[in-house]
């Protein structure tokens, strides 16, 4: 009986542990070069099915029963809004299956940073914070520099 709540204790532990290591990692935007294969590095409007933005883009895949999707979504539209020349882009992971396994992605929702020429230089999944998105954008609006 006592092994068997020491074992118990042991698998919650390494539970919470766990999900507080992902919690973490949620919403940070990574540089992308790492995750995103040579051909998908770069993407273009026929990619997207919309035009780039002159400055920079954010894409964001979602799906139909995302909890987080609405949320980022009204957060990236908002940034887009307040930044000259920068665009947001919204796609259906379940409808672009293709793009979203040639970008690897995973969950939803996971968020793009494109620069001008469409290449992939941030990307995050989760529900990102307003002052990381802002970063993201600002790296690529100021050529590259945090």
């Amino acid at each position: 009986m006592l092994s068997g709540l020491i074992v118990l204790a042991v698998v919650l532990a390494a539970a919470c542990v766990a999900g507080f290591g992902m919690r973490r990692r949620g919403g940070r935007f990574r540089d992308a070069s790492r995750r995103v294969a040579a051909p998908g590095a770069v993407l273009t409007a026929a990619d997207l099915g919309a035009p780039l933005g002159r400055r920079a883009t954010l894409v964001q895949f979602s799906t139909e029963f995302c909890a987080y999707c609405g949320p980022a979504r009204e957060l990236l539209a908002e940034v887009a809004g307040s930044r000259d020349g920068v665009v947001l882009i919204e796609i259906d992971a379940a409808g672009r299956l293709d793009l979203a396994r040639r970008l690897n992605v995973l969950s939803t929702p996971t968020i793009l940073v494109l620069a001008p020429d469409g290449s992939i230089t941030r990307r995050t999944s989760g529900l990102p914070r307003k002052s990381d998105v802002l970063a993201a954008v600002g790296s690529v609006l100021n050529g590259g520099a945090p």
